[in-house]
C-alpha cells in the first residue's frame, strides 16, 4: 500500500506538487478566517444543569451580557472628566442594543474608595444576534475609549473572547517567526545542507495550513475554543518536522545503498513510511479520547487536532516523496560509517541500560513518580484575566480594577434561576445563602437570584456555594448557572467520562501497536512506560503554575489551580507524541531482530540507529513548543511547558533507558504472542514490502 502510495507521488510529483500549493494557499488564505470566528465558551458542557439555565436565561431573560469599562490614574471627582464620563455614559445608552448603563458617581460601588477609579458597566440586551452584538460591543468599547483620561480599559462579556482570539493571532505569528529560523538553523546542522533542511519546513508549512484549514471547517458547525488555534498550529507545525526528519534520515541511507532517486524514495516510504503511518494513527487515536467527552469544547480540539496530524502524515507519505523525486538527486547521501562508530552513544547507553536493567529500573521508575506525586493535589479552575500577559487590555482592566476596589469587585455571581412555580420557602432558602443576594423578575413569572460568592468567581466558595443551592432546593424547579456553576458540572463530567476515554485510548493504542509489533507485551510495556512520562511532565505543570514554584521565570504565576484546558489536552497530545519516538525506536529494533534473531543485540541496535533521530526530534518539537510560550497566554504556558517536558523526559529517560532496561528484562518473551493472535498479525499486520536480502545486502 505505501509503496503504491510512493509510486503514484514519483510517477507525477508535479502534480502532487501543485496540489499541495493549492492546499497551502487555501489554508493561509481561507484557513485564517478562523481567527475571526474563536470562542472563549470553553466550560460549557451541553445537556449540564449549568447550560439548560443559561440557555434560558437567553430565551427569556430582556438583559444580556456586560461588558465593563474603567477610568483610572486621575481624580475621577474632576468636573472636566464627569462632565467627558456622563456624555460617554449619555452616548453609549442611546448606541441600539444597549439594555443600560448605571451612572458610575451615583450608583454605590462605582467609585473607588481612594477617588482615582471608576466603573462603567455596560449591559447588552438579550436576544441579540451575532453581529448585532458585535456591533453593539464595539461601538460602546469605543466610546468608552474615546474618554480623555490617563488610563481607559474595557473587557468582559464577548469582548472578552474577541480580544483573545486577537492576542492568539498575535502569538501564532510571533510563534512562528521565533521557531521556523530556529528549526532551519537545527535542521542545516543535522543534514548540512540548505536543500535537505528546507523540505521538512515545507511539510511543517503544510501542516500549520491544514491546523487554519481545519479549524475553518469546524467553525462552520460547532464552536472553536481561542486556545485551539495555539494547540493545533504547535503540533500540527512540530509533527510535521518529526515526520520529515524520520523519513529524510532514511532516504539519505537508503542514497548509500543505490544511484536510482526514485529507488530510494520507494525504499523510504516502505520503510519509514510505515512507521509515519503508524505514529500518526497512534496520535489520532489518542486524541479520540476526547470525543468521548460531552463538552463542545474538547470534542472540536480532539477532532482538529487529529485532522492536523492526519494532514501531516499525508504531506510526510506524498508531497515529501514527490519532492524528493524532484529534487532529492542534489541531496547527498549520508555518510557511511563503520557500525563502530554509528550511534556509538546510544548503543552505550543501550547496553549499559541491558547490564544493569534491576539498577535503572529501580532509580529511573521511584524518580519519574516523585516528579508525579503533585499530580495528586491537582485542581482545574476556569480562571480570570490572571492568565492573560500584563499587556493585553483585559488584564490591565484586572489589575486597575484590583488596585482601586475592594477585592471581589466585578466577580460573576452564581446565578440561581427560580423557574415559574418554585414555593416561597426555596426561594428563600436559597437567598439565606447569601447575605448579598439580590433578585429580579423575569418576563415569564420566574426570578433571578444573584449570590456574590466570597473570593474569585471559581474559587471554593463559590463553588461550594453551588453545591448549596443544589442541596437546598429540594424538588423545586431551580436551576443554577454561572461561572462556578460551569466549572462544577466541567468537573464532574471530566469525573464521569474519564475512565471511558481512557479505556477508548489504551485500546486503540494496544491494537496499533500490536500490529505494528505483532507482540501482545510491547504494548503493555509501552503503556506503563509512557504513563510513567506523562505523569512526571503533568506533576512539573502542576508544581509550577498551581503551586507557583518557577513560574516567574516562565512570565507566569502561580494561581492555584490549572486551567481546566490544560490537563486533558496535556495528557491526550502527550501520550500521541510519546508513541512517535516509541515506534521510531520499535521500527528498527524490529529490522535488526528480523534480521539477525538475537533479541538482546536488536536492542542495542534499533537504538543505535534511531537514537540520533529521536533526541533530533524531541529537541526541534522542544522549540516548537517552546516558542510558543513566548506569548504569555498561562493557559497555552500549561499545555506548552508539559509537552516540552513530555517530549523532552519520554525521548531521554524513558527511551534511552527504560526502553532498553524493560527490553532486556523481558528478553524473548517481548516479542510474544499468543498463536492464535501472531496468526492474524501474520496475515493482517502492515509490514515492509522490500525483501529481507536486499537489507542484509545493504549492512
Amino acid at each position: 500500500m505505501l509503496v503504491s502510495l510512493a509510486r503514484a507521488a514519483t510517477r507525477r510529483p508535479l502534480t502532487v506538487i501543485t496540489v499541495w500549493v493549492l492546499f497551502l494557499l487555501l489554508g493561509f488564505g481561507l484557513g485564517t478566517g478562523v481567527f475571526g470566528r474563536l470562542s472563549d465558551n470553553v466550560p460549557e458542557v451541553p445537556g449540564s444543569e449549568s447550560e439548560l439555565a443559561a440557555q434560558y436565561l437567553d430565551r427569556v431573560d430582556p438583559t444580556g451580557e456586560t461588558v465593563t469599562g474603567v477610568v483610572a490614574g486621575v481624580t475621577v471627582s474632576d468636573p472636566a472628566l464627569r462632565a467627558r464620563v456622563e456624555r460617554a455614559v449619555a452616548d453609549v445608552r442611546a448606541l441600539a442594543g444597549i439594555a443600560a448603563v448605571p451612572d458610575p458617581y451615583t450608583t454605590p460601588g462605582l467609585t473607588s474608595r481612594d477617588g482615582r477609579a471608576l466603573l462603567i458597566p455596560v449591559t447588552l440586551k438579550g436576544g441579540l444576534g451575532d453581529d448585532a452584538e458585535e456591533h453593539a460591543v464595539d461601538a460602546a468599547a469605543d466610546r468608552i475609549r474615546a474618554i480623555d483620561a490617563p488610563e481607559v480599559h474595557v473587557s468582559g462579556g464577548p469582548l472578552l473572547g474577541k480580544q483573545i482570539g486577537e492576542r492568539a493571532q498575535q502569538d501564532v505569528q510571533r510563534a512562528e517567526l521565533v521557531s521556523l529560523p530556529v528549526v532551519l538553523a537545527l535542521l542545516l546542522v543535522v543534514f548540512g545542507g540548505l536543500r535537505a533542511a528546507a523540505l521538512p519546513l515545507v511539510i511543517a508549512l503544510s501542516g500549520i495550513a491544514g491546523a487554519f484549514l481545519a479549524l475553518f471547517a469546524f467553525s462552520q458547525v460547532t464552536d472553536i475554543s481561542v486556545y485551539a488555534i495555539q494547540v493545533t498550529t504547535m503540533l500540527g507545525l512540530g509533527l510535521a518536522v518529526d515526520y520529515a526528519l524520520l523519513m529524510l534520515v532514511r532516504f539519505r541511507e537508503e542514497r548509500r545503498d543505490t544511484a536510482d532517486v526514485v529507488e530510494a524514495v520507494h525504499r523510504t516510504v516502505a520503510r519509514a513510511g510505515r512507521t509515519v503511518l503508524f505514529s500518526g494513527l497512534t496520535v489520532a487515536v489518542s486524541l479520540t479520547g476526547l470525543l468521548v467527552f460531552p463538552s463542545t469544547f474538547l470534542r472540536s480540539m480532539g477532532l482538529a487536532v487529529a485532522a492536523v496530524v492526519v494532514v501531516d502524515m499525508l504531506a510526510a507519505l506524498t508531497l515529501l516523496p514527490a519532492l524528493l523525486a524532484r529534487f532529492g538527486a542534489r541531496i547527498a547521501p549520508a555518510r557511511a560509517r563503520p557500525e563502530a562508530e554509528e550511534g556509538r552513544v546510544f548503543a552505550r547507553l543501550a547496553r549499559f541500560a541491558a547490564r544493569r536493567r534491576i539498577a535503572v529500573l529501580a532509580v529511573v521508575v521511584p524518580a519519574l513518580l516523585v516528579l508525579a506525586l503533585p499530580v495528586t493535589g491537582l485542581r482545574i479552575s476556569i480562571g480570570d484575566a490572571q492568565q492573560l500577559p500584563k499587556t493585553t487590555e483585559a488584564r490591565q482592566l484586572y489589575d486597575t480594577v484590583d488596585a482601586h476596589f475592594p477585592a471581589g469587585t466585578g466577580v460573576s455571581p452564581v446565578t440561581v434561576v427560580l423557574r415559574p412555580g418554585t414555593d416561597a420557602a426555596t426561594a428563600g432558602r436559597v437567598r439565606a445563602l447569601s447575605p448579598t443576594a439580590t433578585s429580579r423578575a423575569l418576563p415569564d413569572g420566574g426570578t433571578v437570584v444573584s449570590l456574590q460568592p466570597p473570593g474569585s468567581a471559581d474559587g471554593t466558595a463559590a463553588t461550594d456555594l453551588v453545591r448549596q443551592v443544589r442541596e437546598t432546593r429540594g424538588t423545586g424547579p431551580v436551576q443554577v448557572t454561572g461561572t462556578a456553576a460551569r466549572l462544577v458540572d466541567f468537573r464532574t463530567m471530566l469525573a464521569d467520562r474519564a475512565p471511558w476515554a481512557a479505556a477508548t485510548v489504551l485500546a486503540g493504542i494496544f491494537l496499533l501497536l500490536f500490529a505494528f509489533t505483532g507482540s501482545v507485551l510491547i504494548p503493555l510495556r509501552t503503556i506503563a512506560t509512557t504513563l510513567l512520562s506523562l505523569g512526571a511532565s503533568l506533576g512539573a505543570v502542576v508544581w509550577v503554575f498551581q503551586y507557583g514554584h518557577l513560574a516567574g521565570a516562565l512570565g507566569a504565576q502561580g494561581l492555584g489551580a490549572l486551567s481546566l484546558t490544560a490537563p486533558p489536552l496535556i495528557v491526550a497530545i502527550a501520550f500521541g507524541l510519546a508513541m512517535d519516538y516509541e515506534l521510531f525506536i520499535l521500527a528498527r529494533m524490529r529490522e535488526a531482530r528480523r534480521l539477525t534473531g538475537d533479541d538482546q543485540e536488536a536492542v542495542v541496535t534499533g537504538l543505535r540507529r534511531s537514537g540520533r533521530v529521536v533526541t533530533c526530534a524531541a529537541l526541534l518539537l522542544a522549540v516548537v513548543f517552546g516558542a510558543f510560550m513566548t506569548g504569555g497566554f498561562s493557559p497555552i504556558l500549561q499545555i506548552g511547558l508539559g509537552l516540552t517536558l513530555a517530549v523532552l523526559i519520554d525521548a531521554t529517560v524513558v527511551r534511552m533507558l527504560l526502553v532498553p532496561a524493560t527490553m532486556a528484562l523481558l528478553g524473548r518473551r517481548a516479542w510474544w504472542a499468543p498463536k492464535v493472535l501472531r496468526r492474524a498479525h501474520d496475515r493482517f499486520g502492515l509490514r515492509e514490502e522490500a525483501p529481507v536480502e536486499r537489507e542484509l545486502a545493504s549492512r
